[in-house]
């Protein structure tokens, strides 16, 4: 097969979503920011970790998206997500954790509330800094055919190495360069990678080795990177994916023109334990 053929056939349906505009407040629907449904006994999560400017403390975790899975469905293709119920994300904004420790775990919190009759809009907790209260933006979305970056599509065909050929096949099947940094947030389907493939990390660090750094990475038991490297790709996917988001005055970066991926295995996915996600974070 050519390099266009085999990155056809690794084809994946996503839910594209881009930031529209300044949203009113509605129950129950699909927005960014502002603040989340939820039902009567819900406690907002924290997250116990060191700021930039090493301060280790207890945060609440930023309320990042809410997704109604009834306005997903008709763009969701494969029939992978909920089709009923209120999806939401959130994310500790200040320490910003990376996902290559096992103590990043609880830095970011995935919440599908199956029953919204009784949802309501959540106060923010009282120690809660006014920076990490984000507007109430209208996501629009759109289903679009995802295909891997490099990164991915070379661990699947280790034997191709000319990523020119790639980066024009990329091209003529999404009509968009590969290193277009616009408008990368999505549900489900290929994760648009900055530095490295992801699903082997998510693997290994969610059975508590801590990565980072090649010496970690050799530390780990020859037999069980082995495993992560052959199979963790068949059994991670990624679930959500959020970029840059701008409007207004209002930036939220991860790192250096970053994103953050929210990933969960196939299995935990089918059968909707989305507390089982693993977050990791990459920038240029």
């Amino acid at each position: 097969m050519s390099i266009k053929e085999k990155l056809e056939s690794l084809g994946r349906n996503s839910i594209q979503l881009k930031i529209a505009r300044k949203e009113t407040y509605k129950l129950g629907a699909t927005r960014f920011g502002g603040k989340p449904d939820v039902p009567p006994d819900f406690v907002w999560p924290t997250y116990e970790g060191e700021s930039y400017d090493h301060v280790v403390k207890d945060r609440p975790l930023t309320f990042l998206a809410q997704f109604n899975c009834a306005e997903l469905a008709q763009f969701d293709k494969e029939h992978l997500l909920p089709d009923h119920g209120l999806l939401s994300f959130f994310y500790e904004t200040d320490t910003q954790c990376w996902g290559y420790d096992p103590k990043d775990q609880g830095c970011a919190r995935v919440y599908w509330f199956e029953d919204m009759s009784a949802l309501s809009a959540a106060d923010f907790p009282a120690d809660m800094e006014e920076d990490f209260k984000f507007p109430m933006v209208k996501i629009k979305m759109d289903s679009k055919y995802s295909y891997p970056s490099w990164e991915d599509f070379s661990e699947v065909f280790p034997d191709e190495e000319d990523d020119d050929a790639f980066d024009e096949a990329w091209e003529e099947l999404t009509g968009e360069a590969p290193e277009d940094p616009e408008d990368r947030s999505q549900l489900l389907g290929w994760p648009d990678v900055i530095q490295n493939s992801m699903f082997d990390e998510c693997d290994l660090v969610s059975q508590g080795y801590r990565l980072g750094n090649p010496e970690n990475w050799n530390r780990i038991p020859k037999d069980i990177r082995q495993q992560a490297e052959e199979t963790a790709r068949d059994r991670w996917m990624l679930l959500f994916q959020l970029d840059t988001v701008e409007q207004g005055d209002f930036e939220l970066m991860f790192g250096d023109c970053g994103h953050i991926y929210f990933y969960i295995t196939k299995e935990d996915l089918a059968a909707r334990r989305f507390d089982r996600i693993w977050l990791v974070l990459q920038c240029c």
